[in-house]
């Protein structure tokens, strides 16, 4: 059993510890098993922490439900991904509240190059399918992976037409990865665990109480470079989704309905606001993004007249081999401080040898 994951897990079972406070004791202390080995007062002096937390920490013994824990990923072949693991959805990172352990169940690629999130109301109209159906449709062969929450409404509609599509497509969950809910979608589950999978940040045996569903759609909008509002009324689980996507400056598009129904009237509202960009087409959502097919520039002869550091041809190398992927990446896969990556990228920005792209992305010219 891998000693470090049975300290991670242990972390997340502390009552009253939370996601930024775990996150305060893991920037100050590296591991997690530097944080349960430290001395009371070094926890307590940690920003955010505190005698009471300290406390908690040090008198925390049950190491034996973090071991039943971890053996029973290891039987249902469930992944954790701590948040420093380098197969943590790194997009999360940008946000001020990620989770600090996820749980993980299928074969696609959290760190896809293009990620968006499709949500909508569990009781759609016709418009709202059609419009599902024709905007996964048009992502067909764009190398996009597609996000939602495996409700009913919009959200199967779009799993299940991305795996029509042969889309990649991962369902964020509510509740710990033994349930299935709703339970009408039992088929759909085992689909999507052969292409795309399944992700939660709640421990197996967790119910789909009401209460986790706003926990879960943090997730859903901090995933994606894009977040797709396709019909909700004004209240809903999809306005709070798109309220968090926005919060996190990530890009966020409503498509426009009539204004005398209701499960328009959050779409025209987010519109109105200026909040969400009006959507038409899956065509547009790509040339908005960056993403649609464009003649590719020469950059050989650009290459031969540029003198690059040693730090700036370790960045053009990571993007050359990895396309388009977020800041958080670049420095990981370069051995690079933050500080001299985004120094090497701004001298290369300038040359025009790399370009930003929404979703806080980077690429080659």
């Amino acid at each position: 059993m891998h000693e470090e994951l049975l300290y991670q897990v242990a972390l997340t079972m502390i009552p009253d510890l939370g996601v930024m406070r775990v996150k305060s004791l893991l920037d100050r202390f590296e591991k997690a098993s530097d944080v349960f080995k430290a001395r009371k007062k070094e926890i307590a002096s940690t920003e955010g922490i505190g005698e009471v937390c300290a406390r908690s920490i040090r008198e925390w013994k049950d190491f034996a439900a973090a071991e039943k824990e971890i053996t029973l990923l290891e039987k249902n072949n469930i992944r954790p991904l701590f948040f420093k693991d380098e197969d943590y959805p790194q997009r999360l990172l940008h946000c001020y509240d990620p989770p600090v352990l996820l749980y993980y169940k299928g074969n696609a690629d959290l760190n896809n190059s293009r990620i968006v999130s499709i949500i909508g109301t569990r009781s759609q109209t016709e418009y709202g399918r059609q419009l599902t159906e024709q905007l996964v449709k048009d992502l067909s062969g764009q190398h996009v992976l597609i996000i939602s929450g495996l409700a009913f409404g919009i959200d199967s509609i779009a799993h299940k037409i991305a795996l029509q599509e042969q889309i990649d497509t991962v369902g964020v969950l509510g509740h710990g990865l033994d349930l299935v809910y709703p339970w009408q979608n039992k088929t759909l589950v085992k689909e999507m665990l052969q292409h795309g999978g399944l992700l939660t940040e709640f421990r197996l045996g967790t119910q789909p109480d009401k209460h986790n569903f706003p926990k879960r759609n943090r997730i859903v909008a901090g995933m994606a470079d894009a977040t797709l509002v396709i019909e909700t009324a004004i209240k809903g689980g999809s306005m709070i989704t798109a309220e968090l996507a926005f919060n996190y400056n990530r890009d966020l598009f409503a498509f426009p309905g009539r204004t005398t129904d209701n499960r328009s009237s959050g779409c025209l509202q987010l519109i109105k606001q200026n909040k969400a960009i009006l959507l038409t087409d899956g065509i547009q959502l790509l040339e908005t993004m960056g993403w649609a097919e464009k003649k590719k520039k020469s950059s050989k002869q650009k290459e031969l007249f540029v003198e690059l550091s040693d730090d700036e041809k370790k960045l053009v190398a990571v993007l050359r081999e990895r396309g388009p992927i977020p800041i958080d990446a670049i420095c990981y896969y370069c051995g690079l401080t933050s500080s001299v990556a985004a120094a090497a990228m701004l001298n290369l920005e300038m040359q025009d040898i790399i370009i930003s792209m929404p979703g806080k992305m980077y690429q080659l010219a």
